[in-house]
Order: structure tokens, then C-alpha cells, then sequence
């Protein structure tokens, strides 16, 4: 295979075709993700740009990125590096009539809605670990709390009533920033003892405003934490917001299933890809690492399955989940290695990885959803 003038760039690209993207079914060389390869006597050097930086599959690669030039023919030294540089995703959403769509927010690649069917979920629990973990991972990440009836951004960052966003020259609205994730939520500009009363077009324009005149910088990923339910203030934000696609939060319950087909079938008709579901508050861990039965469990993986839709995985209930938001840092800032914050980052990459497919021209499934009789 290799001549005896040594190794050839274009030998070494055949070699590396065997490593397979899981997600995109598909050898790396063929995807484009080979960048570099430097051939110097006995010494490789290689760049690997994949479409994420969270994706789970990174050391996996590199490993076998790393055993595969190492069995080379006259190679002694091997040195693999890994990068990233997140794709544009397709948005979807509402078409209204008689409407212009919905143009992307500048500098923003790809938003992501986490919505539920029902409050009392902990999507916006969720919805903040998500951030912070697809931050952890080397993402630029922005965090809208659009979940303006029950804003939980600002305590869950620990930002106090005095810190303000601040307007930039160019009369743009500059978010809070909490260890390089970019945070914005109307608690910040209101009362925090405030009632929020108010309706379709206020909210509407408050959304707007949000993105249009935040001022959000180059993000790979906005994370937007929708308000629970499947009435007007969902329809007007997917009208509003030109999303990559949702993730839909529910809890193992029977009740709530029913309540998150809901919002399936809401996101089937606005033309929004369901990214997938998570099951939030699954069985606790017991001390011997293995699951504890509580309130029934496999719910969220069997009806995924039963709509065609990706299983993005579980959140076990956890004490320290709500005492580490309400200390303004978030799980899995604040316990990484705990059950819960790992599981927030399988997700977050799991959640990075189908955006990847569709950013590079996946089909997603279209979720078959019964109504309940």
C-alpha cells in the first residue's frame, strides 16, 4: 500500500477512513473533517475539526484517530488534535400567512427551544444545566429565559436584583454574562417581586426585543427556555423565533406523558424538529450506584420510541438539583461528578450531535403522534 518514498497525504487519508461518525454514518475523511496532516520523517501531526465541541464521541476518535497512525509504516511519534466549528442548522417554525419568515438571529448558528407540555417539570432546570454543560464543552452558548410568567435565569446564576444589563452604544442591550455563558431574562429588567401580567402582544414584543436588540455575539448554540404549555404564548414565540429545533422535557409520570404528547404534536404542526425527549426527575441513585424505584420509570424512552422520536436520555432526582439552582450554581457547575450533572452532559451532547446531523443535511423524523381519546 505505501511506497518506499515513505507516507503520502493522500495514503494517510485512506487509512483514516475507517473511523465512522456514529451520528452521521458516514467516515471522517468523506464528512471533511480531516483539516490538517503534517508528515515529518517519522512524526504525524493531524487535525480533526468535528461539527461540535460537545460531541460524545470526541475521545473515542481521537483514540482511534491515534491508534490508526501509530500502525503506520515508519512512525514513531503521533500527535492528534482535536477542533471544532459548530454548522449552521436549518430553522423551522410557524409559517404564518400573509407573514415574512422569520429571518436567524445574527451571529447565532443554531436555537434550541426546551419546552414541555406542563409547568412543574423542571424544564427550566434542565434548560439552564443544558447551557452550562454545552458551555463546559467549548460552545459559545447564549441562555434566553422566555419563560417570561415565571423568570428563574437570575436566581439560578445567583444575579442579584442590582445588576442590570447594560445598553452599548449602538443602543443594543449587552447580557449578563456568568462564566462566559450569555444570560438574558426580562428578571433582570423587572421588579423581581413583580407579578407579570401580560398579554399576547407585549409578550410578543418582549421576544422580539430579545433577539433583535441583544446583543448576543458570535454563539454556537441559544438555548431558549420556553414557558410550559401549549397555548398562545407557545404559538407566538415559535412564530417569533426561527428554531433549529426543541427539546421536550417530561417526567416518567403517565399524567405528564400525556400532557408532553401535547406538545409534540404542537411542535409536529408548527414545523419545528423535536431535537428529542428527555425524562426529567427519573428513579434517584442509591448509594450502590443502581436506580431507585420510585415513581415508575421508562416512560419518556418508551413513548420516544412509540413517536419515532430520539431518546435524549434521564435526569435522576436529585436533592442537590434544586439546592445547587438556588444557590445560583447550577449542578452541573457547581457538582459536576454528581449522577445528575453527568447525565446533563450526555444530553447536551446528544443534543449537539443531532443538531450536527441536520446541519449537514440529515433528514430528521417526523414524530407520528396519536392524540390521547
Amino acid at each position: 500500500m505505501f511506497g518506499r518514498k515513505g507516507l503520502t497525504e493522500n495514503q494517510v487519508r485512506e487509512a483514516l477512513k475507517a473511523i465512522i461518525d456514529p451520528d452521521l454514518h458516514r467516515d471522517i475523511v468523506s464528512l471533511g473533517f480531516v483539516k490538517q496532516i503534517a508528515l515529518d520523517g517519522t512524526k504525524i501531526a493531524v487535525t480533526i475539526e468535528l461539527t461540535t465541541p460537545a460531541c460524545p464521541m470526541k475521545d473515542r476518535m481521537r483514540r482511534q484517530a491515534e491508534e490508526i497512525l501509530a500502525g503506520l509504516p515508519g512512525i514513531e511519534t503521533v500527535e492528534v488534535t482535536m477542533t471544532a466549528q459548530v454548522r449552521r442548522g436549518p430553522t423551522g417554525g410557524a409559517n404564518v400567512p400573509g407573514q415574512p419568515q422569520v429571518d436567524p438571529i445574527p451571529g447565532v448558528a443554531n436555537t434550541i427551544a426546551v419546552t414541555s407540555g406542563k409547568g412543574g417539570v423542571g424544564k427550566s432546570t434542565v434548560a439552564v444545566n443544558l447551557a452550562v454543560a454545552l458551555r463546559l464543552s467549548g460552545a459559545r452558548v447564549g441562555l434566553l429565559d422566555a419563560d417570561v410568567y415565571g423568570p428563574s435565569i437570575p436566581t439560578m446564576f445567583g444575579v442579584p436584583a442590582e445588576e442590570k444589563p447594560h445598553t452599548t452604544a449602538g443602543d443594543l442591550i449587552s447580557p449578563v454574562e456568568r462564566d462566559g455563558l450569555k444570560l438574558m431574562s426580562i428578571g433582570f429588567l423587572v421588579d423581581r417581586d413583580a407579578a407579570m401580567i401580560m398579554r399576547g402582544p407585549m409578550l410578543s414584543k418582549y421576544v422580539q426585543e430579545a433577539l433583535a436588540r441583544v446583543d448576543w455575539g458570535e454563539l454556537d448554540y441559544l438555548v431558549i427556555d420556553m414557558p410550559p404549555g401549549t397555548g398562545d404564548v407557545q404559538l407566538t414565540l415559535s412564530q417569533t423565533i426561527p428554531l433549529t429545533g426543541a427539546v421536550v422535557v417530561t417526567t416518567p409520570q403517565r399524567v405528564a406523558l400525556a400532557d408532553v404528547r401535547r406538545a409534540v404534536t404542537m411542535c409536529q404542526k408548527l414545523n419545528v424538529t423535536v431535537l428529542g425527549l428527555v425524562e426529567n426527575m427519573s428513579d434517584p441513585i442509591g448509594p450502590d450506584g443502581q436506580p431507585i424505584p420510585m415513581f415508575g420509570r421508562g416512560g419518556g424512552q418508551a413513548a420516544a420510541a412509540e413517536w419515532g422520536l430520539p431518546f435524549l436520555g434521564t435526569v435522576p432526582l436529585d436533592g442537590l438539583v434544586p439546592a445547587s439552582g438556588d444557590s445560583g450554581q447550577p449542578i452541573v457547575a457547581a457538582q459536576p461528578g454528581s449522577p445528575a450533572a453527568l447525565a446533563c452532559t450526555a444530553i447536551a451532547g446528544a443534543i449537539a450531535a443531532r443538531v450536527s446531523t441536520l446541519a449537514m443535511g440529515e433528514a430528521a423524523p417526523q414524530p407520528q403522534v396519536r392524540m390521547l381519546d
